[in-house]
């Protein structure tokens, strides 16, 4: 199982965890929930107090990897498998990403 936190301007929203049968779950932090100045990370993930599931990497986050020669030299420099995109997610999403939204890995 690999887990990561998912932030939203910097302010921990939830974990997103991909099972060993690669399956998806997302769940909010219950603090983050419960605060109702902070919206919903994306319109496909509302937020409510429940656990969504899902039998690929949800699309909010996969729209956040690389398309191109540019996921193809990050595959290669990160030794990353091509079908691997929630490794991939974690490798390149910490940083410098597009929008509010930054993916941390727990080790």
């Amino acid at each position: 199982m690999r887990r990561a936190e998912v932030y939203r301007n910097g302010v921990l929203a939830g974990i997103l965890t991909e099972s060993d049968n690669r399956t998806f779950e997302f769940r909010y932090d219950s603090s983050y929930f419960n605060d109702n100045t902070k919206p919903g990370i994306s319109l496909t993930l509302p937020k409510k107090q429940t656990v969504y599931t899902a039998d690929h990497l949800f699309p909010f986050f996969y729209n956040m990897l690389s398309e191109g020669s540019n996921r193809s030299v990050q595959l290669r420099q990160l030794k990353i498998d091509k079908k691997d995109f929630f490794g991939l997610l974690m490798a390149t999403a910490q940083y410098d990403t597009i929008g509010a939204i930054t993916i941390k890995r727990i080790e």
